[in-house]
């Protein structure tokens, strides 16, 4: 089919029988029931749940039975954005809607892959049995409503418990990932001056044991606030004054699980962003804002249930954790797993995929790429069957990619491309199972979510590239960002640039059917395969190396789906010479302070990097000289405050087309 498959060609479309093989068609006949309306297709339906945002809210919250300890006075009390407020008077808990219920104690909730340890299964009664004890020790720690648990902790079924602990107590949640660098984890955490810290001592990824003790003792220091730190054994050694996480649980032992239900809108967890412009946003989610959004994601989107398994390999540092471990809440099981998913080989996500029965596997567009690119076929060589979805985000994917997956997986099994971000912790755009499948393309905006592509002048465009702009609130918008008092710093993230609609920061074309192309990001964010890097972590590094001065990043993305290429520019120190062992130095410390995925691919050696007159750097210029663009296209010199600075990028981006090296 690849040979044939051309951009926009349909190559998945709804089953006839979606309203009775489908839990979006369940959801439809709860609201042609309840409500008594008819939606004959997708257009029908999407068009309702935005229109009607009160109508189509409301029937989420029956449809799933959410559980409050107070009536809510009405589903949203103003449209407005910011400042929209969502279901007032209820009370509520996200960790109660996963563990409540008690029929399905016996099924697996939780399987657990590790280079570390050995393979772990929990059930949903050995899980609430585990939150229990964590909660009950946390609450010996001190740890009440409104006070924060930072994880430096793996994809690993403790870090599910402490979370789930965290929340059942109306306690803040923060994660990262334990390759993240001291420098990184504590430009996080110390915002939201955590009380508790998670941590362990190393991991295995792949065949290489990383020790993490130095790290730990430096974050630890960098945290004043910290009052106990709880070690959860897993690789490495003992760690000095800390809690042994058997000690934590064993304090919990027999006492009941308990729940402090809590506004609709008290934080749940912070996320961060990538950086790019400072400081890490401290990104505040909500309670019933994740609980919703991911009740209709998951089910209605994703099509999870009771029966299903989530498969999707994810860092504690990436908001699809916090989606991975949704799928608790609609009853489906999920494969946590941490290490190199590309250990042994790069199959093996698919055999994982196979031995656990998944039902929707997860993947980064560079991933099934690079499948294709190795001639693996998945479901020829191992039993798929159980798959019905391939779900793929973090980065387009191209025509080829769609084309491969119809090759290997056939007919039925629906592609699920999407896209949405951290600033949302879910999909903006995506498919479903009522949606068709356009080769290169998403199928269109998500149930709820009023997207669109917005001119210059805040005018809607069809066909052609745009803003992508939300113009009606979403219950998982942010609440907040952590420390942002008078919401200056949110204002202006989102809401700068057309007032009262929310921008997102891609670039997007809209076609007629209402499907969508991703672009890339609007501002300088890098995007190493489909992970964002933010640029002014890269600065905040390298420029206190005493042998630089000044520095400029730009990734180059791979049209195959592939990682790019990242390329350093860095002004050298008076009297040094950027050689070998510079470039060397240069990517040991960004390993160590940030993370492997930060070692550049080039370091270039240049007279001046390019700011404007308020200082600011300008990344988009330096990369667009390098795909090919004419310096009075991508920069007005007179806006530089050395009109020369762009000169030697320019020199770079000539030498590049003429193969010649730098």
């Amino acid at each position: 089919m690849s040979a044939h498959t051309r951009a926009g060609q349909v190559i998945w479309s709804p089953a006839p029988d979606w309203r009775d093989t489908t839990r979006i068609g369940a959801f439809v006949r709860f609201v042609e029931r309840s409500r008594g309306l008819r939606f004959e297709d997708w257009d029908e339906l999407w068009t309702w749940s935005v229109n009607d945002l009160e109508g189509f809210w409301a029937a989420v919250w029956e449809h799933f039975e959410v559980e409050s300890d107070a009536p809510y006075r009405r589903v949203l009390g103003s449209d407005a954005m910011p400042g929209a407020r969502w279901f007032e008077g209820a009370k509520v808990n996200y960790a109660r809607h996963l563990l409540a219920d008690t029929s399905r104690d016996d099924e697996v909730a939780v399987v657990a892959y590790s280079q570390t340890r050995d393979r772990v299964e929990m059930t949903f009664g050995d899980l609430r049995l585990e939150v229990a004890r964590a909660r009950a020790g946390l609450v010996r720690l001190g740890v009440g409503r409104g006070d924060r648990v930072a994880a430096y902790l793996p994809n690993v079924p403790e870090t599910l418990v402490a979370f789930l602990a965290t929340a059942s107590l109306g306690a803040i949640w923060s994660s990262c990932a334990p390759e993240f660098g001291a420098r990184s984890v504590v430009d996080r955490f110390a915002q939201v001056e955590p009380k508790v810290l998670l941590v362990v001592a190393g991991y295995r990824f792949g065949t290489k044991d990383v020790d993490r003790t130095a790290e730990v003792a430096e974050i630890r220091a960098g945290l004043p606030t910290v009052e106990h730190v709880v070690q959860v054994p897993y690789g490495g050694g003992d760690l000095p004054d800390t809690v042994a996480w058997p000690d934590l649980l064993d304090d919990g032992e027999g006492v009941p699980l308990a729940f402090e239900t809590v506004a609709f809108d008290h934080p749940l967890y912070v996320l961060f962003s990538s950086g790019t412009t400072g400081r890490p946003k401290a990104i505040v989610h909500g309670h019933g804002g994740i609980l919703l959004e991911h009740l209709k994601n998951h089910a209605l989107s994703w099509d999870l249930g009771p029966g299903d398994r989530l498969l999707w390999f994810t860092t504690t540092a990436w908001m699809m954790w916090n989606a991975l471990i949704s799928a608790l809440l609609v009853r489906a099981s999920i494969v946590m797993i941490d290490g190199n998913p590309m250990f042994p080989d790069l199959d093996h996500q698919w055999r994982l995929a196979a031995e656990t029965g998944a039902t929707l596997m997860g993947a980064s567009p560079g991933f099934l790429m690079a499948s294709r690119k190795e001639g693996l076929r998945p479901a020829r060589d191992h039993d798929l069957s159980r798959v019905r979805q391939i779900g793929a985000a973090g980065s387009p994917l191209p025509v080829e990619g769609y084309a491969w997956v119809r090759e290997s997986f056939g007919p039925d099994v629906l592609l699920n491309v999407g896209s949405g971000g951290t600033d949302v912790c879910s999909g903006i755009v995506q498919g479903s199972p009522l949606q068709p499948v356009w080769a290169g393309e998403i199928s269109g905006s998500c149930l709820g979510v009023r997207a669109q592509a917005f001119d210059p002048d805040g005018r809607p465009v069809v066909g052609s590239l745009g803003e992508l702009v939300i113009t009606a609130p979403m219950p998982s918008m942010p609440v907040a960002f952590w420390g942002d008092d008078d919401g200056a710093r949110y204002r202006s993230t989102y809401f700068d640039v057309f007032p009262g609609v929310w921008r997102h920061g891609d670039w997007v074309r809209f076609g007629e059917s209402g499907s969508c192309v991703i672009a890339g990001r609007s501002d300088a964010t890098l995007n190493r395969g489909g992970v964002r890097l933010g640029t002014a972590e890269f600065y905040r590094v390298v420029e206190e190396m005493p042998e630089v001065d000044d520095s400029l990043v730009v990734h180059l993305e791979d049209p195959a789906g592939g990682n790019g290429e990242l390329i350093l520019y860095v002004v050298p120190a008076r009297g040094i010479d950027l050689d070998d062992v510079l470039r060397a130095a240069i990517g040991r410390t960004l390993r160590a302070a940030l993370s492997p995925r930060h070692v550049p691919d080039t370091v270039i050696a240049v007279p001046a990097v390019p700011h404007n007159r308020t200082g600011k750097k300008l990344e988009l210029p330096v990369k667009r000289l390098l795909q090919g663009g004419a310096l009075s296209e991508v920069a007005t010199t007179d806006s530089l405050a050395d009109p020369f600075a762009l000169d030697a990028f320019v020199e770079h981006a000539r030498a590049r087309r003429a193969g010649e090296r730098p």
